[in-house]
């Protein structure tokens, strides 16, 4: 898949989302490196906008720097977002993945060995994924992004894909119980399964909207 092309007009598709998405994780672990490597640096903000290309903040003083990311993150209405967030919360499929991540919590207190396994780490952590997920596709039901709702479901399936393949992993090792493992597959399945029907649903709009083409 190639990076994703800023300049592209119009609606953007599932699969033009997606390179978007990755082009920000590259920037993110990009960020959080400068971010490790600067930290104590005087310069630090300077040096990292220039290493980021934010070529308008790169003269900016650090005191004009938090000023600029405070109105940033004020112009944007939070309480918008948490009354659309309270309202998806309640819905069957987040309440799916609460469940979930709850059972997965409670077999971290049962099993000290969790603490250190890589699979353990990993089914911990796509469980909290896959909500997160699905948060981004779903909090705002009036959005016309039908493409990035679409790949972030996608995204949310795959962290539902990775709470399976670790737990199978853990049950070959022994540290989990055919019967804890069938828990978490069937708590998987039904998101798994909800997360393709809105697939389905919200593809199915976009065909509506734009046609069969799609930008990819």
């Amino acid at each position: 898949m190639s990076d994703y092309d800023p300049d592209f007009e119009g609606a953007w598709d599932e699969y033009e989302w997606e390179r978007f998405l990755q082009q920000q994780d590259r920037n993110t672990e990009k960020y959080l490196g400068l971010l490790e490597k600067y930290m104590d640096h005087p310069e630090r903000d300077q040096i990292i906008a220039q290493e980021m290309g934010w070529s308008e903040w790169t003269a900016t003083s650090p005191e004009a720097l938090d000023e600029k990311v405070e109105r940033y993150l004020e112009d944007n209405d939070e309480e918008e977002e948490d009354r659309s967030f309270e309202e998806f919360a309640q819905t069957p499929l987040y309440q799916d993945t609460l469940k979930l991540h709850d059972y997965i919590n409670k077999l971290f207190k049962q099993h000290a060995a969790f603490e250190e396994n890589p699979d353990a780490i990993l089914l911990a952590t796509s469980s909290a994924i896959c909500g997160a997920k699905l948060a981004a596709a779903l909090c705002d039901e009036d959005s016309t992004e039908i493409g990035m709702t679409i790949a972030y479901l996608k995204r949310g399936l795959k962290a539902a894909h990775d709470v399976m393949e670790s737990g199978h992993r853990l049950e070959a090792k022994g540290l989990l119980t055919r019967r804890q493992l069938t828990t978490i597959n069937r708590r998987v399945f039904r998101i798994r399964n909800a997360i393709i029907v809105l697939m389905g649903q919200y593809r199915a709009e976009w065909r509506k909207r734009h046609g069969s083409g799609d930008h990819a």
